[in-house]
């Protein structure tokens, strides 16, 4: 007489899969969040740059010079960032934000100088319906990518993004600086350009201390 045992089959190991796969190492996923947020921003302040120096070359105008060297320094401070994000490197992420500082402090510098020059040698502003453009254009700019930092930047807790959004976000009034320098030099006003270029400079200077204590601290 034939028994068959009938052995329970395919049953067992339904409950032993972790299911691993639907994961990712969160410094992976954290890395690359970090680069896809400096890349955007990057790319939208490297395009609203390269439309205002356009621009300036067209208009001389100080105040927007002023506005142009912080975009593109702004885009610059986004190299080391990613590099440190895309690598994983806490500490390349502190001299990331540290960078940062250093390129808005510079901007200042250069701004100033800049100003002082056309205080000096005052010259005619030429195309003051492109440059009002032209600052609207940075203050889209700067707007879009601070907003992008920012979020970023809290969710990631990267205290070097949060000082690169704000020093956007700053930028973007530096930019509407520069509407309000055409505006008042259309209506007369010629030494409202260098007035407001040295406006602006005390602005990037208060920046710089506030995005120095937000990377010293490390606390976003």
């Amino acid at each position: 007489m034939n028994i068959h045992h009938h052995e329970p089959q395919g049953h067992g190991h339904a409950h032993h899969h972790h299911h691993a796969h639907g994961r990712v190492n969160p410094e992976i996923a954290r890395s690359r969040d970090g680069v896809r947020a400096v890349s955007v921003s990057l790319a939208v302040l490297a395009t609203a740059a390269a439309a205002q120096t356009a621009v300036f070359v067209a208009s001389g105008s100080v105040a927007l010079l002023a506005d142009v060297i912080h975009n593109f320094g702004d885009a610059l401070t986004a190299l080391p960032l990613g590099v440190a994000f895309f690598l994983r490197s806490a500490r390349g992420e502190r001299m990331a934000g540290v960078a940062v500082v250093l390129a808005i402090a510079v901007s200042a510098c250069v701004a100033l100088y800049e100003t002082v020059e056309r205080l000096i040698h005052p010259e005619h502003l030429t195309h003051l319906g492109l440059l009002g453009v032209a600052g609207l254009i940075g203050f889209a700019g700067n707007e879009l990518a601070a907003r992008y930092r920012l979020r970023a930047g809290h969710r990631l807790k990267s205290a070097a993004l949060v000082a690169d959004g704000r020093h956007a976000r700053a930028d973007g009034l530096v930019s509407l600086g520069v509407v309000a320098s055409a505006g008042l030099v259309a209506l007369g006003a010629r030494l409202a350009d260098p007035l407001i270029g040295l406006a602006l400079t005390a602005l990037i200077l208060h920046i710089t201390w506030q995005s120095w204590r937000t990377v010293s601290s490390g606390t976003v």
